[in-house]
């Protein structure tokens, strides 16, 4: 009989691998608001953070803090039930309506997560017999949506439009759904919307755009990557999460009424989990207006990215481009990686390594993250120490 290892005994060894191949995970905790000035509970000093998404400074802004205060003194902490039964509040309406307005969408849905809402939306209109065409880098939940939907899972290279054509023109499901991030998390680039876009058109699909990293930053008055691109049609179902730019918790998909009930009734992820409380709808009415408001806040952020990517001249390491506050500075090696992250930590440099499974094999590298309440000062000594780290090695 062949010999089988006690439970425990085959993780350890699972978590020796991924120690050997550099790819282990760990969490640090922080011990301040999320702001550029960090306190970790590892360190004695601060350190300088360049890995939150809070493109735009709002996740410790007095004014969305006052509101959840105040939220939380009329509607309490918790929703109770979910939206169905009896956790649908005022606030959540409000929210729903103010998104929809802003995206200009007919209706909206507020999930907990852009997790939740990606795994709800795409079993809900699409199943057996239909297919699904993804961006071969789409985030996670993307590709656990379209696992979890059980349709066919056709997946087309990073923004190559022409090899989604064919495989469209090829298929013959019956119902056919486009999904794809709209900034993508670990390259910084903007998907071809218009064009996938037409070609939802052309075929009859759906096309998904999950824009978690462009709302509150692309566009006019940070509405996205639709509102950057001039982009309209019923065809449109459009993600965008709460807990980034907008500085909070959640996310909602807006769209036809139609979709948006149908999701309603037919998204698990949404019909089956408790509301999120309600007093978190009140700080996002707040941060939809500092997003509205924010073209000061974009202005920096963007003399940020140009002043970033003009500092640094690299000889071994490939700056990717980018336009949006994700900067991908590809290293390939995953211990290499790790050893120049710790080296920016030791100087009080927060940029974790990104390794794989969430980005190919070979392409490690740090994901810097730039945010409006970043100075100039602060990105001129991130780009002084990448040039003296990258000197050093052989």
């Amino acid at each position: 009989m062949a010999e089988h290892l006690d439970p425990l005994d085959e993780l350890r060894a699972g978590l020796g691998e991924l120690d050997t191949a550099g790819l282990r995970r760990r969490r640090r905790v922080v011990t301040t608001p999320c702001r550029p000035g960090t306190r970790l509970a590892d360190r004695a000093e601060p350190v300088l953070a360049f890995c939150s998404n809070d493109y735009l400074g709002l996740a410790a802004e007095p004014a969305i803090a006052e509101a959840v205060r105040h939220g939380s003194q009329r509607w309490g902490t918790g929703a109770g039930a979910s939206h169905l039964v009896s956790g649908h509040y005022a606030a959540h309406e409000a929210l729903e309506q103010r998104l929809a307005a802003f995206t200009g969408m007919d209706d909206a849905l507020y999930f907990s997560t852009g997790y939740m809402a990606n795994i709800g939306v795409m079993p809900a209109l699409v199943g057996r017999g239909d297919a699904i065409f993804a961006d071969k880098v789409n985030h996670a939940s993307l590709v656990d949506g379209a696992l979890l939907s059980r349709a066919e899972f056709i997946r087309y290279p990073h923004c190559d439009v022409a090899a989604l054509e064919s495989r469209l023109a090829a298929s013959r499901a019956q119902r056919k759904l486009i999904v794809t991030d709209g900034v993508f998390s670990m390259d910084g680039d903007i998907a071809p919307l218009r064009e996938l876009l037409a070609l939802a058109e052309t075929h009859q699909a759906w096309l998904l755009v999950d824009d978690a990293h462009g709302f509150g930053v692309l566009g006019p008055q940070g509405r996205g990557c639709l509102a950057h691109f001039g982009l309209a049609s019923p065809r449109l179902i459009y993600m965008g999460t709460l807990g980034k730019a907008a500085g909070v918790s959640g996310a909602f998909v807006a769209g036809q009424r139609d979709v948006i009930d149908w999701l309603l009734n037919k998204a698990r992820s949404y019909i089956f989990t408790t509301g999120a409380p309600p007093m978190l709808a009140e700080g996002l009415l707040t941060a939809l207006e500092l997003i509205e408001q924010g073209d000061d806040r974009r202005a920096h952020l963007n003399a940020l990215i140009a002043r970033f990517r003009a500092g640094l001249r690299l000889r071994r390491w490939q700056l990717l481009p980018s336009d949006t506050p994700i900067q991908p500075l590809v290293i390939g090696d995953n211990h290499e990686t790790l050893a120049v992250s710790r080296a920016l930590d030791a100087e009080g440099l927060w940029v974790p390594a990104i390794r794989p499974p969430t980005v190919p094999k070979g392409s490690a590298r740090l994901r810097i993250v730039l945010s409006a309440a970043h100075s100039n000062e602060q990105v001129d000594q991130l780009v002084d120490t990448l040039q003296r780290l990258e000197s050093a090695q052989p």
